[in-house]
């Protein structure tokens, strides 16, 4: 069990709540609300249960973190600038600003430490469950007798709006499936939107939405930094399902006049507001961006045990390169994001005399020739694989009750697939891949979107291309859809004319440094001699 609260950690929370506060106030925009309330509960994960080192946020065995409540981007900032990331205090004091590190919203390209892009809600849910089936499938694959190399959490910090959003529920839903036992989300259940109470839109019981899903289920008061310290081991403790930490907090804590309010939510307090607010948590009501240095101190013991962690971690590593040298060598290859260099060898070419074929047969066949070569591609498809050709022949399934196979069944979820395959992509360590009809882009279209924002190494792959599926109506008739898609910023479409040309789309796609779309057709086209 980890130790209890003490006076100090008062102190830390109310720094978190009160950078929070100054910030939002200073930039005339922003919300407080959030971070002021989920405040004790990230310093119970982040100060007793997190592995992490903020001298090196890519170090391959930390745990990640998800605020999937990315508008509380200033609890996540607050946290890695006072652990001792390369984030500076003043950066605090440029929220929201242009040219600042600090955004509205967590973005991954913009600040160490921020894991993924998230703001659109429901969509760091969803791809923190990639990230934890990432997890589970890298530990099966690397893993020996006595050689745990791969021995992670993914946490986060979910709100009431990203369980409203039903891409949640998708990938709840999955994840319950899987039985994903270190995936462990916090949820901040203060029962405050926009508009008002959540009364107004959202009156389901979540707790047995979610057992009902297969997840493990405890609450704690998220006020209590003690309670939420042992309902996180709870957690760790159930290892066989995906777990959810209702706790019970108060938006705008310490605000005498706007707490537990809609005002609170997404609008600065006010200075007259502020100086009550640090009045009543004790805070000396003329300082701004204060730091205590008890406090910083403690924030600063991340720095060392980071280091312990990884370094510990490495001399394990080394061990195991000693006795698995093969196995240390792909695991390497493949976290650093390399390809060996004689991969493209093992792409099949086509010539005329093997007649029309449908691109959408020419991207399995290549699919499927490259797989041995590249152990590191996964994916699946949305309940569509025998008509997108995405099947892995021969390489097991990874999902409930296996995790060493490279088949994903994402089962009638586009959404949440989308998203899912993005959160593997930024976990490291794996090519993955979806697949859907070209016009249920549609469905995963902000998916999509997000892994362009973050140059996520994902690949779409779409089929039915055209209006040639005409007997199954105009509902699965694309129209828009190939030139909406090649307006997205950051995203690599292709359409390949034949099958020699599907083989070239997938190398791009393969050697790419960011997203991929790959259009294929249901109709036989003619094969042409060369193709690139």
């Amino acid at each position: 069990m980890a130790s209890a609260a003490t006076t100090l950690d008062q102190i830390c929370i109310n720094t978190i709540r009160m950078l929070a506060a100054d910030s939002v106030q200073k930039a005339n925009s922003g919300h407080a609300g959030a971070p002021m309330g989920a405040a004790p509960m990230a310093y119970a994960l982040w100060s007793r249960f997190l592995k992490h080192n903020p001298a090196n946020p890519d170090w391959e065995d930390r745990d990640r973190f998800v605020l999937s409540a990315g508008h509380a981007s200033l609890l996540l900032y607050s946290l890695l600038a006072l652990t001792g990331y390369d984030l500076q205090l003043e950066e605090l004091q440029q929220f929201r600003q242009w040219g600042s590190r600090t955004p509205g919203h967590p973005e991954s390209l913009e600040t160490p430490g921020v894991e993924i892009t998230t703001g659109p809600l429901g969509a760091g849910f969803s791809m923190g469950v990639g990230m934890a089936l990432a997890e589970r499938h890298l530990a099966a694959r690397f893993n020996k007798p006595g050689h745990s190399i791969v021995d992670h959490y993914t946490y986060g910090i979910v709100s009431d709006g990203d369980l409203m959003e039903g891409v949640s529920s998708e990938a709840a839903s999955l994840a319950g499936t899987w039985g994903l036992g270190k995936l462990i989300y916090l949820y901040d259940d203060n029962s405050v939107t926009i508009e008002g109470s959540t009364s107004l839109a959202f009156t389901e019981d979540v707790a047995q939405r979610f057992e009902a899903y297969g997840w493990h289920v405890t609450h704690v008061d998220g006020n209590d930094m003690e309670d939420v310290l042992e309902g996180l081991q709870r957690a760790r403790n159930e290892t066989k399902r995906p777990s959810l930490i209702v706790a019970t907090t108060i938006i705008g804590y310490g605000s005498p006049n706007k707490s537990g309010t809609a005002e609170a939510h997404s609008n600065p307090l006010g200075e007259d507001e502020l100086r009550l607010t640090k009045t009543a948590l004790g805070w000396p009501e003329d300082a701004s961006f204060l730091v205590p240095e008890e406090a910083r101190a403690e924030f600063r013991t991340a720095v060392p045990r980071g280091k312990k962690a990884e370094s510990e971690w490495r001399t394990a590593f080394e061990a195991y390169a000693a006795a698995y040298p093969e196995d240390a060598a792909l695991f390497r290859r493949t976290q650093a994001g390399e390809l060996p260099a004689d991969w493209q060898a093992s792409v099949p070419s086509f010539t005329a005399a093997a007649g029309a074929m449908a691109t959408r047969v020419a991207s399995g066949k290549v699919l499927n020739a490259i797989a041995a070569t590249l152990p590191e591609l996964v994916g699946g498809s949305a309940d569509l694989a025998p008509s997108n050709n995405t099947l892995l022949n021969g390489y097991g399934d990874l999902g409930a009750g296996e995790a060493d196979g490279r088949n994903i069944h994402f089962g009638v979820r586009e959404h949440a697939m989308g998203n899912i395959v993005n959160g593997m992509a930024m976990h490291g360590g794996l090519i993955p891949y979806s697949g859907t009809f070209l016009v249920f882009s549609d469905y995963m279209r902000p998916s999509i979107r997000l892994a362009a924002i973050m140059k996520a190494h994902s690949i779409f792959v779409f089929t039915h291309d055209s209006i040639g599926v005409g007997e199954d109506g105009p509902t699965h008739q694309p129209i828009e859809h190939l030139s909406s898609l090649r307006a997205m910023p950051g995203l690599c479409v292709i359409r390949p004319a034949d099958a020699n040309e599907t083989a070239a789309a997938w190398k791009l796609a393969i050697e790419g440094s960011g997203p991929t779309a790959i259009m294929l057709t249901r109709q036989n086209v003619p094969t042409m001699d060369g193709g690139e």
